[in-house]
């Protein structure tokens, strides 16, 4: 792992399993007012394909950050679609 790349990978806890996770952050998009991260499962070795996911930073009531998964789909297809635009010599996309 170079160290550029070593620079983008986060570690996240999934809250329901408590299992560790490693991702390697991709991007930042803001997108009215909010910070989504466009993030992508982290291997050793690079798969072929892999999914991305959009997540974004929300502050609960004690003033706490966490990343949540986001679901609405108006908002990961735009998000995505700036992603893809900025990334697009990066990267291969499949439709």
């Amino acid at each position: 792992m170079n160290e550029e790349t070593n620079d983008r990978i986060i570690e996240l806890t999934d809250e329901n399993t408590g299992e560790k996770v490693l991702f390697e952050h991709l991007d930042t998009v803001e997108l009215d007012g909010n910070m989504y991260f466009v993030l992508t499962e982290y291997y050793e070795e690079e798969p072929e394909e892999s999914d991305v996911y959009i997540m974004c930073v929300k502050t609960d009531e004690d003033g706490e950050e966490s990343l949540e998964i986001v679901e609405d789909d108006a908002i990961i297809d735009s998000v995505f679609d700036i992603f893809k635009e900025r990334s697009g010599d990066d990267y291969e996309f499949l439709d």
